[in-house]
């Protein structure tokens, strides 16, 4: 008889920073009814991995889950892998980080299940060449990825029936691939069609080896699964399958295949991740012309012959494609250079540092695809917190960790940043794009206030006018179609917001406006720019460090109207309270009067446009629209207040002599897992003046920053 090993494996994971009933939906949806199901056949053998995350947080509210996950284990039902801890990519966290998180998740899995780990993981499947060296410094022997990885390497689905050994500088790991084919049956089709597939590669020496491993939450957590899964049986009639045909189809895990078998050959793997990660990484500009192709080669019949030759970007890319991503991962590596030459220091030093930093590299926003990722201000504000929380556990015991000033290349594109660092909080600037602040940092309340994004088109939005709206029949029509495929909008109307910007949304951008410009142009988009001021360079002319504050002057000559203007800012950092000074100077340089407004944008991303307990106020009180979303103008005000009660935050705007005050939302259209949404970031806030400039004019602002 012919017989077949297979590998079923499933990977139960929960952003840092989601909300508590995220976690608690995905418990009752996916993880606790499936193990259910599974102690109902134990003859059914299977990995699972779970992230720390996910453990800690199970620990804490479902620890019967875990007693089942070790009863489970205890029969021999279950392999457990491990991994980075909190499920960081780990190519592109620093070699001392990726060992420690691995450990972490390795010693806890121990610790709760008795059980030696020896693979792992692998975030996204997110494959370089070098990390085997990683790997076995780790004590992993294996690790999992994509069928396709060993596909762009040049081999064929026949040759897909077994693992592989890699090797980096003499470091060697083994290498599972999984099967594309199984991950789009299970659980989208009936088990007859993995019965259907495993039986065309039985062998009569049952060597062969066929591997899924997908999410978990596939299996109840994604859209209309919990009752194809669950309440219509597919799980249950999937493992009675698989228990009919047990003759002949061998139930094992990666370890004991591992154990057991030799490897079919040697393989290096080129960079990779899936397929649809390698799309959504690449940029807008080809994300659509990728897309055309694919359905040319699958019109014409010739996407399975030539398919392995067609593929995306590289993910690191996505640090490029969005700088609010690069500027968090740069804040993360510079955290983990200060905590470990901290350790150098103080070889004592405790835990919580290390765990806050590698917290704050859990991926889910340091990518964008079908998964909302990087566009959900909730998981960017985990990174961002666990990150400041991070330093500022280690700056309390030595305050030497804080650069007071210091023009380095933060952000690695070649040109200088000026960093300024206080136990209060850190000030960003970037000369080279206007001058403004890419980072500021309110460390009493562990917040990055310009944790924003800028509203930029994206490869999916030309399929905002197929999508069918969450909740109608025709959207409940398609049934349970794989994610993917899904086309979905979750308020219909959504075109209206497309709007674009060509700058990013951060702090003190410098605008020079046309005069008959308004709030309700800039909120729609429809103004136009008088000067080259917001991205235009400018040079750092001055910079003092005192024992109360920390100054620099930013200063450029540019263009407004075609007349010659000078913008000099100076940005006073007081050292030990929440406040920025920042005085204008502007100079007209023709000769001729400059009729213009000039306004200083600052986003603040304050998480929640229309909460009660987030708004603006004023002098008087609050507005009549005090919402964060609201959209106006505000007349004859000497500040503008916004307060997040909930992260205790009070922000206060002050400025003289200005002729109004603008705000208004930023709003962006991406996909998530349920389709398209609107998404509130951030809250533009702009003091304006209407300038008829004959020679120089001296403006003050003040933004003061407290915790509540």
């Amino acid at each position: 008889m012919k017989r077949v090993k297979f590998i079923f494996g499933i990977h139960n994971h929960q952003p840092v920073g989601n909300f508590d009933f995220v976690f608690e939906e995905a418990y009752q949806k996916s993880y606790l009814p499936f193990l259910e199901v599974l102690e109902r056949h134990p003859k059914i053998k299977m990995a699972i991995h779970f992230t720390g995350i996910l453990l800690d947080w199970l620990e804490e509210h479902h620890p019967e889950l875990l007693e089942l996950v070790r009863k489970l284990c205890d029969r021999g039902q279950l392999e457990v892998m491990s991994g980075a801890y909190y499920e960081p990519i780990i190519s592109v966290i620093p070699p001392k980080d990726r060992v420690g998180q691995i450990n972490k998740l390795t010693r806890r899995v121990k610790e709760l299940f008795g059980y030696d780990a020896g693979g792992m993981w692998l975030a996204e499947r997110v494959w370089e060449p070098t990390l085997p060296t990683t790997l076995e410094e780790a004590g992993m022997r294996y690790t999992v990825v994509d069928d396709t990885h060993f596909k762009y390497a040049g081999l064929k689905d026949e040759d897909l029936t077994g693992y592989y050994v890699t090797e980096d500088l003499g470091h060697e790991t083994k290498l599972f691939p999984i099967s594309k084919d199984l991950r789009y049956t299970i659980p989208f089709q009936e088990p007859h069609a993995t019965i259907d597939v495993l039986r065309s590669l039985a062998t009569e020496e049952g060597n062969h080896v066929l591997v899924f491993a997908d999410d978990g939450e596939k299996f109840g957590v994604w859209p209309d699964t919990y009752k194809h899964v669950y309440e219509n049986g597919w799980l249950e009639r999937f493992f009675c399958a698989l228990e009919e045909n047990l003759d002949w189809i061998e139930m094992t895990t990666f370890d004991k295949v591992a154990e057991t078998l030799p490897p079919r050959g040697m393989v290096y793997l080129p960079t990779a991740s899936y397929a649809e990660m390698m799309h959504w990484a690449l940029f807008q500009k080809t994300y659509k012309a990728y897309e055309d192709f694919e359905h040319y080669l699958k019109d014409h019949n010739m996407y399975d012959d030539v398919g392995i030759f067609v593929r995306g970007g590289f993910w690191r890319n996505f640090m490029t494609k969005y700088p609010e991503i690069n500027i968090m991962h740069k804040k993360m590596l510079r955290v983990s250079d200060k905590l470990w030459a901290y350790r150098d220091k103080h070889p004592d030093v405790g835990p919580e540092a290390f765990d806050a930093l590698w917290a704050g590299q859990c991926n889910c926003p340091y990518w964008h695809g079908v998964f909302g990722g990087l566009y959900l201000s909730h998981l960017r504000f985990a990174i961002f917190q666990n990150l400041i929380r991070a330093e500022n556990i280690i700056s309390r015991e030595d305050p030497s960790v804080l650069t007071p000033y210091e023009e380095t290349d933060f952000d690695k594109d070649s040109l200088p940043e000026v960093l300024m660092e206080t136990p209060v909080h850190d000030v960003y600037l970037k000369p080279d794009e206007g001058g403004m602040i890419i980072e500021y940092d309110f460390k009493p309340c562990e917040k990055n206030l310009l944790d924003t994004m800028s509203r930029r088109p994206e490869g999916y939005h030309g399929h905002l006018a197929e999508a069918k709206v969450v909740g109608t029949e025709e959207a409940a029509s398609d049934g349970t179609a794989s994610i993917h495929d899904l086309v979905l909008a979750k308020e219909p109307g959504l075109e209206k917001y497309l709007i674009y910007d060509d700058y990013e949304r951060k702090a003190l951008i410098d605008h020079f406006f046309t005069p008959d410009t308004d709030c309700a142009a800039f909120y729609a988009g429809t103004w136009q720019e008088s000067g080259d001021f917001v991205k235009g360079k400018y040079e750092v002319t001055a910079h003092a460090v005192r024992d109360d504050a920390i100054e620099v002057t930013l200063t450029r000559n540019g263009r407004v109207n075609g007349q010659s203007v000078r913008v000099a800012k100076t940005i006073i950092v007081r050292r030990d309270t929440g406040l920025l000074d920042i005085r204008y100077q502007i100079t007209n340089l023709s000769g001729q009067p400059l009729n213009t407004l000039f306004a200083v944008e600052f986003n603040y991303g304050l998480q929640a446009g229309h909460a009660d307990d987030r708004y603006y106020y004023l002098e008087s009180g609050k507005p009549d629209d005090p919402y964060l979303d609201s959209v106006g103008s505000l007349e004859a005000q000497s500040f503008v207040g916004l307060r997040d009660e909930y992260m205790r935050i009070d922000i206060r705007l002050e400025a003289e002599n200005t002729d109004a005050w603008w705000r208004c939302p930023v709003e962006t259209i991406s996909l998530s897992e349920a389709g398209f949404e609107r998404v509130y970031q951030s809250s533009a806030v702009m003091p304006v003046w209407r300038l008829n400039l004959e020679k120089e004019i001296i403006l003050t602002l003040r933004q003061k920053v407290e915790k509540i």
